[in-house]
């Protein structure tokens, strides 16, 4: 019964949606805003509606019941708690319906705290979020029922894929969509202001907080991914430039620009069009993100569904989506004005560049993410774009931003002079020239990745804490004055600092681990000793052990340094009760300079197959990306975006009201 209640909330839902898109749309046309205020109740309904047919698909997932085809697929009554839980978004069905029920929340959520929302422009946008609900609601419904009933009902499910039973894929989920769809807010707010013809410093200001939280989510979600698959597929590595992972770095790359280019039309009233523009290209990368995924056309262990059915309803969507979307910014677009005047040489220049070279990034990506299947579609054969191109030419791109996010907020608004600003950075240019001296004498002629990378995260360090400096005159006032204007800064400028310090040491993490890595792969018996980057691992033993619903086979490895004692890795080698598939467990031991990191392999003669790795900095990766992550919270509890643009009072409003009835009378 609770199945089927959860079925009907899923149906009523999509009804709501279609009232919450059309109405308001209509009623705008007419100017009628009785009919535009009902954007705002049916986004509560929706949402309301949706958190029932998820909690009915969740109680069908704790409870077991396998005869929810959905269950019977992708749980198993030996599963731990977790995993049953987790199992809910763990499949192509349950996901799609969470990423409905974000798309709802942050329609409801619009309403609940947009109350310095223009009538008008908050209504609009609650109708074009309603209407990206409609779609994939109907696709929900139509090519991925969550709560198909089975008519012969197993005695038990099929389990989750063993690679998803996992603490970091049990959240990594959850906040990729809320950071995918969270960007479906920012494209809303394009999409009104067009239909509105009005973009403007207050537009903004209400924009950027939601695209900023979403940002923050995203971030989270990508560093989680990154996490999982470093101590859970056993390759040593954090990032392989898989396409899928690559689906959701597009978007946060697009997502960074838009950001930044907000700031621009917020103080300055420039970039609008281009603001636009992105918010439109940001939720795109999210939809095709979500294409690649489920269409078929890659396969992953990331994949969700191999229908391509499926694949072509989302692709349709997509056309649709953004197809529109460009048609319609091409007929209102010119219109809006262009705004502020500004030198190259600015601060709004310095963001306009950023946007030049985040948005090429995202351009090589998406070359480097298509390509492969494009050659594939035509028949010309099969190609693989790996780390090498994204190396060679990534990476020569994001240099001069790096540079530049240090330089930018030394600027001021409309010109600057730049001889001015590179002649205070003295000792910004004296750390940068220390740290990549002091990486050549600590690994010599090791390329010159390693010493750009530690010169690129110096140089933004630094460049960061010297902004701060110059905010508050140190050297130039008395201390307890510099103190005093250290406190009054608004939490933006913190998380800015914050986030930007994120950027440096997670530039410093991918330098280590990208270019000292130490690997040995070789067949060990109990007692050997090996030594890895000065640190002798010792192969113990190997014992069988039991887990909830799998067995593993575990191996221990002592660790010692110069003879003295450092840490014990246990590495699992685990077989799954249903299925029978196999999954790695690293030992791994984090240091503040690295990690000890430890796999166990397959038995091979008398031994085993092990792989001992020297991963240096690697931890420093995920700090980076949770400062990231952080700053991006601080900001965003900044008051000025709580409070928005002001709002009118009331008997301003009353008055006008009354006007406004005597000139039509």
């Amino acid at each position: 019964m609770i199945v089927e209640i959860g079925h009907f909330a899923l149906i009523l839902s999509l009804f709501v949606a279609i009232v919450q898109g059309v109405v308001p749309l209509g009623a705008s046309a007419v100017n009628n805003r009785r009919w535009m205020g009902i954007a705002g109740p049916a986004s509560i309904a929706q949402f309301l509606l949706l958190c029932v047919a998820f909690a009915a698909l969740t109680h069908a997932f704790v409870t077991s019941d396998f005869s929810v085809l959905n269950v019977a697929n992708n749980s198993h009554t030996d599963k731990p708690m977790l995993y049953k839980v987790s199992g809910v978004w763990g499949n192509h069905e349950g996901s799609m319906l969470l990423w409905a029920l974000i798309l709802a929340t942050f329609g409801c959520a619009v309403e609940v705290f947009g109350k310095n929302l223009p009538d008008g422009l908050k209504n609009r946008t609650l109708a074009v979020q309603a209407l990206i609900s409609v779609g994939f609601l109907l696709f929900i419904l139509l090519t991925s029922n969550p709560f198909e009933r089975l008519i012969n009902v197993p005695m038990n499910g099929q389990s989750l894929n063993p690679l998803l039973q996992d603490p970091g894929l049990a959240f990594h989920p959850p906040f990729l969509y809320l950071g995918y769809v969270g960007f479906s807010i920012a494209y809303s707010f394009a999409i009104a202001a067009l239909i509105e013809g009005r973009v403007d410093e207050s537009w903004a200001r209400w924009v950027r907080p939601w695209t900023l939280a979403a940002w923050v989510f995203l971030t989270i979600g990508i560093a989680l991914g990154s996490w999982w698959a470093y101590y859970e597929l056993g390759w040593g590595g954090w990032w392989f430039w898989d396409p899928v992972e690559n689906a959701s770095f597009m978007p946060w790359l697009a997502g960074t620009a838009l950001l930044h280019s907000a700031i621009v039309v917020e103080k300055r009233g420039a970039l609008k069009n281009w603001t636009i523009f992105l918010a439109i290209i940001t939720f795109g990368l999210s939809l095709m993100g979500t294409f690649l995924v489920r269409s078929g056309v890659l396969t992953s262990v990331h994949a969700f569904a191999t229908d391509p059915e499926r694949g072509i309803f989302i692709l349709i969507l997509l056309c649709i989506a953004i197809g529109g979307s460009f048609a319609l910014y091409a007929v209102r677009g010119p219109s809006l004005s262009g705004g502020g005047l500004f030198k190259p040489i600015s601060r709004e220049g310095s963001l306009l560049f950023n946007n030049w070279i985040l948005t090429t990034a995202t351009g090589v990506v998406l070359l480097g993410t298509l390509y492969p299947l494009f050659i594939d579609a035509i028949d010309a054969g099969k190609v693989s774009v790996g780390a090498p191109f994204y190396n060679r030419v990534f990476i020569p791109i994001m240099t001069p931003l790096v540079i530049l996010m240090a330089l930018g907020p030394l600027m001021s608004w409309k010109r600057t002079d730049a001889k001015a600003v590179l002649s205070r950075l003295y000792l910004v240019y004296g750390a940068t020239l220390a740290a990549v001296v002091l990486t050549y004498i600590l690994k010599g002629e090791d390329g010159w990745g390693g010493y750009l990378g530690m010169g690129l995260a110096t140089w933004l360090a630094t460049g960061v804490l010297w902004d701060i400096a110059e905010r508050v005159k140190l050297g130039r006032t008395s201390f307890g004055e510099s103190l005093k204007r250290l406190k009054r800064q608004p939490r933006a400028t913190w998380g800015m600092t914050i986030a930007h310090l994120g950027l440096a040491v997670t530039i410093a993490g991918m330098t280590g681990a990208g270019n000292w890595k130490v690997e040995q792969i070789q067949v060990m018996n109990f007692g050997d000793q090996l030594e890895v980057a000065g640190f002798t691992y010792t192969f113990d033993q190997v014992r069988d052990v039991r887990g909830p619903n799998y067995n593993a086979l575990e191996g221990t490895f002592t660790v010692e340094k110069d003879g003295k004692f450092i840490t014990t890795l246990h590495s699992e080698n685990r077989t799954y009760d249903t299925g029978g598939m196999p999954t790695t467990e690293a030992g791994i031991y984090t240091m503040f300079l690295g990690d000890l990191y430890a796999v166990i392999g397959d038995k091979s003669g008398d031994g085993y197959v092990t792989r001992l790795y020297w991963n240096p900095l690697v931890a420093w990766l995920w700090g980076g990306s949770l400062m990231l992550a952080f700053g991006g919270l601080v900001s965003l509890t900044d008051r000025r975006h709580r409070v928005g643009a002001p709002k009118r009072a009331k008997t301003n409003r009353a008055a006008n009201n009354t006007a406004a009835e005597g000139a039509k009378a």
